[in-house]
């Protein structure tokens, strides 16, 4: 059984918040989590997904709620239920009344009533990390910004073994499924359900085909700048239109966008965000990648091996126990470093990432700009590579191996 780190986060939230809603995309185990919970608590449970009690919710939405605590699966479907949620909290005044599901932003819906400042803490479920998956410590933020230039690691996997990983990425159902072809079935259809029912049912989209080939053209950059006006030249319509349908993607957790990093540096510093698939296995799904493929010398893993480790450390910051933000770094000088993780008293670890399994000196190149640029700030900046040891290429600066990612604890 997969222990996720979610859970402990989600109960604390329960202790001292009056409204806890869990985000993620469908299939994530949202409702496996939270059922686990709420049983443990004798918490009522309502799903929107069950038609009766979304037409219950819609007739009488304060008797519906009067039940708490309770869970509500799939809140998104009910927007203006928040508002009565909010009239029974501000009654009740009690932590752990409400535990909310949705399978989008709820707050970021167009149309949902901004109801419950300073009621409501959000918790992101992601697909399953690879710690999560291997029992592993899955710790290397922490461990990043606490040891800097001391962290070590030893590692026995190979390209083939990341490969395999970011095959199979994280969707439960995936990962259960041992067959590559029976794993390609379910992800295609887990594609296909989303942007035919979940962003259908959040905006009227009138290029169903445009949206479609938006997917794999964003799948086939992973890990790159986007530029909404450049997918928009491809696919032949207006830029807002792709605008507006990156926007839907993100909204039902099937991309996330991590933005350019500045701090008023000398430098001029690009503003496009760069993309990651939520879950790689969708990502090498939609490029037609498979283990064999990718394991090729001449494979272009990079970019699906750059969108794994974004989503990794993604994951690791919602329950990781320092408070960081995750960015990338682009000049239009072409400088550029994959991942930046900076704390909120302003310190960096800033992260390369190399599908090969060897690391020479002109890898470092961004990692050494930043590193003059902020001076004290810079706490280490890692290659993390598919080779097995851990080297110091100079002051603050090490090659590691990628595991480290989910196999260094925050003590390591």
């Amino acid at each position: 059984m997969v222990v996720r780190h979610a859970e402990v986060v989600i109960r604390e939230a329960l202790t001292d918040t009056r409204v806890v809603l869990v985000n993620g995309a469908r299939q994530v185990g949202k409702s496996t989590v939270v059922r686990t919970i709420a049983d443990s608590r004798g918490m009522v449970w309502r799903s929107l997904d069950d038609p009766v009690a979304r037409e219950a919710a819609r007739q009488d939405p304060s008797d519906f709620v009067d039940l708490a605590p309770m869970v509500i699966d799939e809140v998104q479907r009910e927007p203006d239920l928040l508002l009565s949620i909010k009239h029974r909290v501000d009654t009740r005044n009690q932590s752990g009344d409400f535990l909310l599901t949705g399978s989008a932003r709820v707050f970021g819906l167009r149309g949902v009533p901004d109801t419950m400042p300073g009621r409501v803490e959000t918790v992101e479920l992601w697909p399953f990390s690879q710690g999560e998956i291997g029992g592993d410590p899955d710790r290397f933020v922490d461990a990043a910004f606490a040891l800097g230039p001391d962290l070590r690691l030893v590692s026995s996997l190979r390209r083939h073994d990341y490969a395999e990983r970011v095959v199979r990425g994280g969707l439960p159902e995936a990962v259960a499924r041992n067959a590559p072809a029976r794993r390609g079935r379910f992800l295609s259809s887990y594609v296909t359900q989303l942007i035919d029912r979940d962003v259908g049912e959040l905006a009227d989209i009138e290029h169903l085909q445009a949206m479609r080939q938006l997917v794999r053209l964003v799948a086939a950059r992973s890990g790159q700048p986007l530029v909404p006006a450049t997918l928009a030249n491809e696919l032949g319509i207006h830029p807002r239109t792709a605008s507006r349908y990156l926007s839907m993607l993100e909204l039902i957790f099937m991309i996330k966008l991590v933005p350019a990093w500045s701090r008023n540096l000398k430098t001029r510093v690009t503003g496009h965000p760069k993309v990651a698939m939520v879950d790689s296995g969708v990502a090498a799904q939609l490029v037609r990648a498979s283990t064999e493929s990718l394991t090729r010398p001449e494979a272009p893993m990079g970019g699906l091996l750059e969108g794994f480790v974004l989503m990794e450390l993604a994951r690791q910051l919602s329950w990781n126990q320092t408070p960081a933000h995750l960015y990338h770094y682009r000049t239009r000088d072409g400088v550029e470093v994959d991942a930046l993780l900076e704390s909120s008293d302003g310190k960096v670890v800033a992260v390369e990432v190399k599908a090969s399994s060897t690391v020479r000196g002109e890898d470092f190149q961004g990692l050494r700009h930043l590193k003059q640029r902020l001076g004290d700030d810079f706490v280490v900046g890692i290659v993390l590579y598919t080779g097995e040891q851990t080297h110091s290429f100079g002051s603050d600066l090490l090659a590691m191996p990628l595991s480290a990612l989910w196999q260094v604890g925050a003590t390591a």
